[in-house]
Parts: C-alpha cells; sequence; structure tokens
C-alpha cells in the first residue's frame, strides 16, 4: 500500500491495523470468542463439534434445558448452569436471582417440579464480603421463593485480576410428574406458540445498569421462577409439546433451536409479539432486536391447537402470565426455519444469532 499524502503533499504512514478485533464474533477461529457463549450459532457449533463427542451419552442427545433421567423408577430433570453476569446487581435482581431462576427455570421446561439446589462461588480476591453476602442473602430469598432448598455447595477464591468478582454455579434436581413428555422434538405443525409475556426486559434492564444509561420510564429484569406457572398449565393438559425460556439469545434463538430439533417451520406473526414501549424504545436507540434479547421470567409453550385456549387462560391466570399471548404457529413448511409475518404484509426470517448482542447478561 502506498502512504498517503497530506494536503501538502507531505507522505504520512499507513494506518497500523495490527491491534484491531472485529466486534462480531467470527466462525472458523481456533479460539474462544465471546460469542460462543451467547446462545446462537456459535455456542451450538461448540456444544456439537467439541463436548457432544467428547461426552457422549444418550441422555446428552436431546440437547435440552435439562437432561430427563429416570432412576429406580423415578423420573428427574436434572440441569446446570453457571452465571457470570456483569454488574452483579441490575435493575429487578441480581446474580444471586438469576443463579436460583435461571436453573429452577431450567427444570421447569422439561416439566418437573423442581426440588434442590447446589452452588458454586467463585470468588475473586478483594471483592468486597458484604457485596458477597448481599449476593447469598438474594439467592436465599429466591430459593425459598421458588420453593427449592440449596442442599449443598462449594466455595473457590481466585487471584486478584484473574475473575470479575463473583461468579455463579447452580445445578439441580427436580421431580417429573407421570405422563409429561415435554422436549423440542415433540414440536408438531398445527401447534401454537405462545409467550408468556412482555420480552427483552431483562437484557435491557442489565445493559442500562452496566452502560450508565437512564431512561424515561425505569426497565426492570423480569426474574423469575416459572415453577408455579408451568404446573397451572399442567393442570389444564399433560399435552405441552414444548416449554423454552429464551434466556440468551432470545426468542429468535429459543424459536431456531426448537423448530431444528423438530424439523418443522414456525411461523410469527410480528405484531403479536408483546414488546413494551419502553424496551422498544431502547432497541431501537441501541440499534438492537427485541427478538434477539435476553429474557428470565419468561417462557414459550408449543401447545396442541385444541388445548390452546385453556392453556392461555389458565397462563393469564397467573401472575408471571398475565400478559400471555399467542404469537406463532407451527407449520410443516420451512423445516428448521422460523420466518415472521410482518405488520406491513412482508415475511422476515428470523435467523438464528450468530453470538450474542449483549454479552455477560446472565
Amino acid at each position: 500500500m502506498e502512504p498517503a499524502a497530506d494536503a501538502d503533499g507531505a507522505a504520512r504512514p499507513a494506518p497500523d491495523f495490527s491491534g484491531w478485533t472485529c466486534p462480531a464474533p467470527l466462525r472458523g477461529g481456533q479460539r474462544i470468542v465471546l460469542g460462543h457463549g451467547g446462545g446462537g450459532a456459535l455456542s451450538a457449533e461448540l456444544v456439537e463439534h467439541v463436548f457432544v463427542p467428547a461426552f457422549g451419552g444418550r441422555a446428552l442427545s436431546t440437547l435440552a434445558d435439562s437432561a430427563a433421567l429416570e432412576i429406580d423408577g423415578a423420573r428427574l430433570a436434572f440441569s446446570t448452569d453457571s452465571f457470570v453476569v456483569r454488574p452483579l446487581f441490575f435493575p429487578g435482581g441480581s446474580i444471586g436471582d438469576l443463579a436460583v431462576n435461571g436453573t429452577v427455570n431450567d427444570l421447569a421446561m422439561s416439566g418437573a417440579r423442581p426440588a434442590y439446589l447446589s452452588c458454586g462461588f467463585i470468588l475473586e480476591e478483594g471483592v468486597e464480603v458484604g457485596s458477597v453476602a448481599r449476593i447469598a442473602e438474594a439467592l436465599g430469598a429466591a430459593a425459598r421463593t421458588a420453593g427449592v432448598e440449596v442442599a449443598t455447595g462449594d466455595t473457590k477464591v481466585v487471584e486478584a485480576g484473574r475473575g470479575d468478582g463473583v461468579y455463579l454455579n447452580t445445578a439441580g434436581i427436580g421431580v417429573i410428574p407421570h405422563g409429561v413428555d415435554i422436549r423440542p422434538q415433540r414440536a408438531a405443525p398445527g401447534d401454537v406458540v405462545i409467550v408468556s409475556g412482555a420480552i427483552g426486559l431483562h437484557g435491557v434492564a442489565v445493559l442500562s445498569r452496566r452502560e450508565g444509561l437512564e431512561f424515561e420510564v425505569g426497565i426492570e429484569s423480569d426474574c423469575a421462577a416459572l415453577g408455579g406457572l408451568v404446573a397451572d398449565m399442567l393442570a389444564v393438559t399433560r399435552e405441552l409439546h414444548v416449554l423454552r425460556d429464551p434466556t440468551r439469545g432470545g426468542v429468535a434463538a429459543a424459536l431456531n433451536e426448537i423448530a431444528a430439533a423438530a424439523s418443522v417451520g414456525v411461523v410469527l406473526q410480528e405484531r403479536a409479539v408483546p414488546v413494551p414501549e419502553q424496551v422498544a424504545a431502547a432497541c431501537s436507540m441501541l440499534g438492537l432486536d427485541p427478538m434477539y434479547v435476553a429474557n428470565e421470567g419468561k417462557l414459550l409453550a408449543f401447545v396442541p391447537r385444541a388445548e390452546a385456549d385453556a392453556v392461555l387462560a389458565a397462563m393469564r391466570r397467573h401472575p408471571l402470565g398475565a400478559e400471555a399471548a399467542v404469537i406463532g404457529e407451527c407449520v410443516p413448511d420451512h423445516p428448521g426455519m422460523v420466518v415472521a409475518r410482518t405488520g406491513l404484509g412482508g415475511t422476515r426470517v428470523v435467523d438464528l444469532p450468530l453470538g450474542e448482542q449483549l454479552p455477560r447478561i446472565c
């Protein structure tokens, strides 16, 4: 490249791009990037090509939010999750609330009644004991609200500069009722797609605190335990085909994962998706799509059409499902693909995100 010249004709050195990095995650690299933890295509490739071949096993093959296991005649759900959210405290919750609700919700998405949790704290040297105590108190309160017991745990400390204050890991077990078979592979043409309420609140709430943003109307995380809502749905019918909490990657990622697992298509009515005005405004300002923003207290349900009205009514009677809405349907066309019909009468593909619009969100 020829050196550029100033207006007076003097040569100036070419820019040095050697230290630049691309803000978007790129496929094909030999190193982990933030996008591998975003719940999108990079996460799926890491699981498919690295972890599944290494671990194997029938229980892992469904790649659901929790594994359904049978031990001495008892059907159990088992799940684990790690939490690296930044900041540790945000409007509507903290990493302690997330650690409970995230794992409890993964168990509930198999129809299980959550029962016990383990909890591992990884602390960075120098973090204030008061902050750790606040997180532990929030975690304990969330567990009591969710009706689960923290039965065992572990604590590790890493050197200053080798962590980010506090990381948490929780694992949980729950009991799956007789006759319940909820998994991504059961989505079928004719199923109605229901979302339990407004989307995008958690991701925008965390981002606002992280970046010091102030919106005209305050936005709080929707972080909540969904076990009670699922129990009310199952009281109406055991024929719930799929449940999924759209956390990392948002509604778009969850629907794409289900469509791929069941080899079906999904058609959304874009205007039917409940997006709060303040979330829509914040996403518009920040260049984000609410369909890809994380949630921590919402679920998606694939329900046979004949059962949809009764399930929707039961959801709306529960505080966490008061804003539940039908947003689409499952179709035999374009298997593995999610499309949205826009308010202008057009159709757009809602693709699986490559990484995550907002890293470190849970």
